[in-house]
């Protein structure tokens, strides 16, 4: 089997005119990046707001697991199939960030044969977006440590700025650092560190902003520091709000290119789901909804995580709800949640597979909380067998979710036939779509109807600088926010180690962050980290360009 990087480079590539006249677009509305990336201008959303939306499908998965889910690829495949069928579709998915890309994960412009192009462009620069957004954040972060260094007028305490830097790699070593070192000329010295560029606050600004004069208003309203007799100090007050604005005047606006059977996709921001939001941005979805009948779009990692953000973040914010759920899954990510050890998941173990299907089981019941209509898509591997599959299909039905196997990954769009047939079908059911929480109910209550209804928990406890963090929010009135909830992937617990479906576990809350610009509060449980680190040895090792600049190892 060729890479994913070479089935994309035999590709052949629409220019991105065409990708357009799909939707109506034409030549002269775009803003072309080359020949096959442009962006949409907001002016268009002025022609399109009176439309009907399309129907609207939420890719999610089950924890993920070293065996691999294929939530992006199957998101792509299904929208190649709907394609097939003759229906008019756009794939809408986040961008891909250069952490994960040269770390452990890759890229995320899915896989085999079922993957958005340009590939490699989509997973390096792309449009540059992500650049906007780290030099946005470091200027804001550079005017804070400016304006204490010229005299403070504001009273900053230097003890308590929020405000990191990011960049958008993998790099433990800069998780915590000084500044101002070197004497009077250089700055105050004082602690901070960086985040990654996924988890800035601003990244998802870009994609909660319905306008570029919301996101001027909500980058005014970011909390960057706290005085010296307490009082919040917001990016407003600094008077680079401006400033801040230009720097995503193209970063604002949708890009669009294609997958490999020249269906339309819009990437656009790419905020983690682990330690953020994990969806792409609401204008793009938006964008999609009036352009497409049909839509497809992902929430990071596993339904505990990117969906439950998707469904009281984003659709709150947006005004929208999918028309059905797809959950990915693989027989082998199953049996690994079922106790098997990686090197063990070829072999037929049914006793596994059914403690694994546990996980599985919980993201359905999850689903139906929401109201909403679920479809299990067991992403087809060599090994499965028919034993297995019927096991799973089985069990899927007797908890009231369609199920379909797909092979997207080996056979594009008619792999994903199934798939499609069955999420039509839970499209033509009635939804009732509902919230976890009421945003307005109190913060504990907020954490522990996350914590007891999508991971199961039997409650949750706050650090004693959580508490004191939580009365600092109360009394600044910014407790009446959804709440961003910064959790291991790899478990419905904060601990990374508990797979399957955890019981008697209590969730611990260590941080509660005010992101008052994107309209949430970030609590961090566990152990969870906001820059990573790199593994020992790093994608980044195995990639190279040849003279000719044909890129290699890149996934």
């Amino acid at each position: 089997m060729k890479t994913d990087v070479e089935i994309a480079q035999e590709a052949n590539i629409c220019p991105i005119k065409k990708i357009a006249a799909q939707l109506g677009i034409s030549e002269d509305e775009l803003e072309l990046y080359g020949k096959y990336k442009a962006k949409l201008p907001l002016s268009m959303w002025e022609e399109l707001k009176g439309r009907p939306n399309g129907k609207l499908v939420l890719v999610t998965a089950i924890n993920p697991t070293p065996a691999g889910e294929g939530k992006t690829t199957n998101s792509v495949g299904l929208a190649d199939a709907f394609h097939h069928q003759g229906k008019k579709v756009v794939v809408a998915l986040r961008e891909p960030s250069l952490g994960p890309c040269f770390g452990l994960k890759g890229g995320a412009a899915g896989g085999g044969y079922a993957q958005v192009v340009p590939m490699e462009d989509i997973n390096l620069h792309f449009t540059g977006d992500f650049h906007a957004i780290t030099t946005a954040h470091n200027l804001l972060a550079a005017v804070i440590d400016n304006h204490i260094q010229q005299g403070n007028a504001l009273d900053i305490d230097v003890r308590r700025v929020v405000w990191k830097r990011v960049l958008d790699l993998n790099d433990r070593a800069l998780r915590n650092v000084v500044v101002g070192l070197g004497g009077r000329a250089h700055g105050v010295p004082r602690e901070t560190g960086f985040d990654i560029t996924v988890a800035s606050e601003m990244m998802a600004i870009l994609c909660l902003a319905d306008s570029l004069e919301d996101m001027k208003r909500r980058l005014g309203e970011i909390v960057v520091a706290y005085t010296r007799d307490g009082r919040v100090v917001r990016a407003k007050e600094l008077s680079v709000t401006g400033a801040l604005t230009l720097l995503f005047k193209d970063a604002i606006k949708p890009n669009l290119v294609q997958t490999l059977e020249g269906t339309p996709a819009l990437i656009h921001g790419g905020p983690f789901a682990n330690i953020a939001h994990g969806c792409n941005s609401i204008m793009a979805t938006k964008f999609a909804l009036k352009l497409a009948d049909y839509v497809v779009t992902e929430a990071g990692f596993g339904a505990d995580l990117g969906a439950e953000k998707f469904l009281d973040i984003k659709c709150r914010f947006a005004g929208i709800h999918p028309d059905a759920v797809v959950i990915v899954a693989t027989v082998r990510a199953l049996k690994m949640h079922g106790g098997m050890a990686k090197g063990e998941l070829d072999k037929v173990d049914m006793q596994a597979l059914e403690k694994g299907l546990a996980n599985l089981t919980k993201h359905i019941e999850n689903i139906r909380k929401f109201g909403l209509p679920a479809v299990v898509a067991i992403n087809a591997f060599p090994t499965d067998t028919k034993e297995e599959l019927d096991f799973v299909e089985r069990k899927c039905e007797e908890l009231g979710a369609s199920v379909a196997l797909s092979e997207v990954w080996a056979k594009g769009g008619t792999g994903g036939l199934a798939l499609a047939e069955k999420v039509e079908e839970a499209m033509r059911k009635q939804a009732d779509f509902r919230f976890i929480y009421d945003e307005k109910d109190t913060v504990p209550n907020k954490l522990e109807a996350i914590a007891r209804e999508i991971y199961g928990a039997d409650g949750v406890d706050l650090t004693d600088e959580a508490k004191k963090q939580l009365a600092d929010i109360e009394a600044a009135g910014f407790d009446k926010m959804p709440v961003c909830m910064a959790k291991t992937q790899y478990s419905l617990s904060d601990d990374a180690s508990k797979l399957g479906r955890p019981k008697g576990f209590r969730v611990t809350v260590r941080e509660l962050r005010i992101s008052a610009g994107a309209g949430f509060l970030v609590a961090l449980t566990g152990d969870i980290l906001t820059m990573p680190g790199l593994p020992k040895k790093p994608a980044a090792e195995n990639m190279d360009i040849t003279e000719d600049g044909r890129i290699t190892g890149l996934f």
